[in-house]
């Protein structure tokens, strides 16, 4: 069965002579019916034409085990033996007299089939159409023509008649010489004569012949004058082909005649290309340019009568399993494929289902109901055909029963728990269980399955859809087949809340912002939607605000631009609310914006950038020189201080005179002007504190007996007014990183 290779991939489809399912060892096909035992036509009735007041006979022929009833059927109708119209032996149905209007304003005319049964099913032929033979009156005539001697001449009649009439031609109420290479004879009634002579002058007609009637034409007169000219006269087609609407195998006649001086050659060519080795394709030119296409395959087909390219194939099946029958047709226009099982229309269920156009049948889940043979009717306006295929539903003594008590508790959203108890009878053989599922809502087709082992009477169905119904129902299963279904229970899994939804914010203005928010499936079967907002320093919530499930977009006004606002969405069911998604917005920035981003003058922003430049070279060159006096005032700064701290060392190297002669000593100092060079010889210079700090290294080695000291705070006022007391010609600038200029201490 087409379930167990779902479910089960590595078991094989069933056949004769192999397993069909994980729990069937010996083969289904108990019975083989060869084609002789099957119910099947031999000789259908076809369509045909009836002749006013003349006999009718159908042909039925059948085959199969007997006893075989045969009866016939018109339009659907069964038809009662009478005086008039009964069946043979032979089980074909004969008319004595086909009328195609009866006094009582019925008619012998319509569909007929015949309809042979059995004790294992019936069966329907193909539709056979009877029409009754008729003849219209001619709607073309030939006429009158006087043409050149050497020129062409074509008479034409047209008449309607089933069948198809027959048109010959008279000449001086005499058939026309088919003989004449010069005459030619077109199907549709056309005459063509060709290097008219003064001899083909004469009178004219046609004779319409079918079973129903024979019809005269009138006559027309043809005159040939003149003799013979030489004068060039462009070719010209008089006549030429027309679309054609046919059946297969018919043949094609497709007219081309031309006239000119000299007379013009007729050549063909099909999709642009001259068709290569006409006679072996069944094409040949009559005449001097008329083409004739034998036994039509081709392009020219417009209509093919239904035919079947698959027929459906007789099965046996066990109870409870898949049968499927294929039936493919092809015809122009494509058929239309109608089953019928023992000869009615098959009407579809929850357990049989047709697809594909209708070209597969499938029945799920059989039962001995089901055995019958079944039909496949291919029909189209060219005509219809019919297969059938019988079903055989296997079933074995002593297998168990069904299973009982069965039960579905549902554990979750995605969770069913189902229970059942072994079956009342026949138990021991038991080798498994097949539990079946599928949604409430879904086509039987739709169904699946899960085995489950024979000591198991539960099984947990995970995976499920949430708020979904789903039915369930087990069968037991023996190496000689499967028990009859138990009953089927139907149970819902729990609803769940929706999820998250996805939440953005869009400030509007000052005063308010936009919420937007995405539908989506993952929300499930949700209510509608909650919105609170709130500003961030306060605890309680403004809302909820109850929305649709259709919206998606929400504005909140009259907000605070001073403040932070939180934002939270939510989506819920009748399940509850799910979790909620939160956002922050602030206002403030749309406040500031207006400042902080004056409007644009374009013409000034324009300005700016072309002086940008020049303002960029400018600063450049400022920054380079403050870099420059920065240095020079560095070095210049540095070789000063080194001066001053050599002053220093001099002065607390040199012996202590008396305070008296200190003020003599004082003014010899300020008399007398003192060059740099010289003080650098007299007093070698010692490192500077600062110096010493920084790692630099002394220039030179101070003497031995230098005395390096520290003088008192108090010592540097002392000095201090000293160097103010002589302010005219000041020697030194105290220094902030070394000691006291180099006066006499007091």
């Amino acid at each position: 069965p087409s379930y167990f290779h779902r479910a089960f991939p590595r078991y094989p489809k069933a056949s004769c002579g192999r397993a069909a399912d994980p729990f069937l060892l010996s083969p289904p096909c108990l019975l083989d019916f060869g084609r002789s035992s099957e119910l099947a036509f031999v000789v259908e009735p076809s369509d045909d034409v009836a002749v006013q007041e003349q006999p009718l006979l159908l042909y039925c022929q059948v085959e199969g085990i007997q006893p075989i009833t045969i009866t016939w059927r018109k339009n659907g109708a069964v038809i009662v033996d009478s005086e008039n119209a009964f069946v043979l032996a032979n089980g074909s149905l004969y008319v004595s007299r086909f009328q195609r209007i009866r006094g009582d304003g019925s008619s012998d005319e319509g569909e007929y089939d015949c309809v042979a049964q059995n004790h294992y099913g019936l069966v329907v032929s193909r539709k056979a159409r009877i029409q009754a033979a008729t003849m219209s009156d001619f709607h073309v005539q030939p006429q009158n023509a006087v043409v050149e001697e050497g020129g062409v001449a074509r008479f034409q009649c047209q008449i309607h008649g089933l069948p198809e009439p027959v048109i010959l031609w008279h000449k001086n109420r005499m058939p026309v010489n088919t003989d004449n290479e010069r005459y030619t004879l077109l199907p549709k009634g056309v005459l063509q004569i060709t290097g008219l002579r003064a001899e083909d002058s004469g009178i004219f007609h046609c004779v319409a012949t079918n079973i129903a009637n024979v019809k005269f034409s009138r006559e027309a007169r043809l005159t040939v004058s003149g003799s013979h000219s030489t004068v060039y006269k462009d070719p010209m087609i008089l006549v030429g082909p027309e679309n054609l609407t046919l059946t297969v195998h018919q043949t094609a006649v497709l007219e081309c005649i031309a006239t000119g001086n000299p007379r013009p050659i007729v050549s063909w060519s099909r999709l642009g290309k001259r068709p290569p080795r006409l006679a072996v394709e069944g094409i040949q030119v009559l005449g001097t340019g008329n083409l004739m296409i034998s036994d039509l395959t081709g392009r020219l087909v417009v209509q093919a009568p239904a035919e079947f390219v698959q027929h459906p194939q007789s099965i046996s099946r066990p109870v409870g399993t898949t049968a499927i029958f294929t039936c493919v047709a092809q015809g122009e226009p494509p058929p239309q494929i109608t089953w019928l099982r023992n000869g009615q229309i098959l009407e579809t269920s929850d357990h049989i289902k047709l697809k594909n156009n209708n070209s597969t049948l499938s029945i799920y889940g059989i039962n001995q109901a089901d055995e019958a043979i079944y039909q496949c009717i291919a029909e189209n306006s060219a005509g219809s055909t019919q297969a059938s295929a019988r079903l055989t539903v296997l079933w074995a003594d002593g297998l168990p029963g069904p299973p009982q008590a069965v039960r579905a508790e549902t554990v979750s959203a995605t969770t069913i728990q189902v229970s059942w108890k072994e079956p009342l009878q026949n138990t021991k053989e038991i080798i498994g269980y097949v539990l079946h599922i599928r949604k409430a809502a879904d086509p039987v087709e739709m169904e699946y399955q899960e085995a489950v082992s024979k000591s198991t009477f539960q099984q947990l169905v995970t995976d499920l859809e949430p708020s979904t119904s789903y039915s369930f129902y087990i069968k037991a299963y023996t190496s000689r087949g499967a028990s009859k279904a138990s009953e089927v229970t139907v149970v819902s899994t729990l609803g769940e809340v929706p999820a998250m939804p996805s939440l953005f914010i869009k400030v509007i203005n000052s005063t308010a912002v936009q919420a937007t928010w995405e539908p989506s499936i993952k929300l499930g079967q949700h209510e509608g939607f909650k919105l609170f907002y709130r500003k961030v320093h306060l605890s309680q919530y403004t809302g909820p605000v109850l929305l649709a499930s259709n919206i998606t977009a929400y504005n909140i006004t009259h907000l605070d631009a001073s403040v932070v606002y939180e934002v939270k969405l939510l989506a819920y069911n009748q399940h509850g609310d799910g979790n909620s998604t939160v956002r922050f917005v602030s206002l403030r920035e749309t406040v500031e914006r207006p400042a902080l981003n004056p409007p644009c003058d374009c013409m000034k922003d324009e300005q700016n950038n072309k002086t940008s430049t020049t303002g960029i070279i400018i600063g450049i060159h400022i920054g380079v020189t403050c870099i420059i006096f920065c240095v020079l005032f560095l070095m210049f700064g540095y070789r000063g201080r080194l001066l001053m701290c050599k002053n220093v060392q001099e002065q607390l190297s040199t012996p202590q005179i008396p305070r008296s002669q200190r003020s003599a000593a004082g003014r010899d100092l300020t008399g007398k002007q003192l060059d740099m060079n010289e003080l650098e010889r007299l007093f070698p210079a010692a490192p500077c504190r600062e110096q010493q700090d920084k790692g630099t290294p002394p220039a030179r080695s101070p003497p031995a007996d230098t005395q390096i000291s520290t003088l008192p705070l108090d010592e540097f006022s002392i000095i201090e007014g000293a160097a103010r007391a002589s302010p005219k010609k000041p020697l030194w600038r105290q220094p902030r990183c070394c000691g006291p200029p180099p006066h006499s201490h007091p």
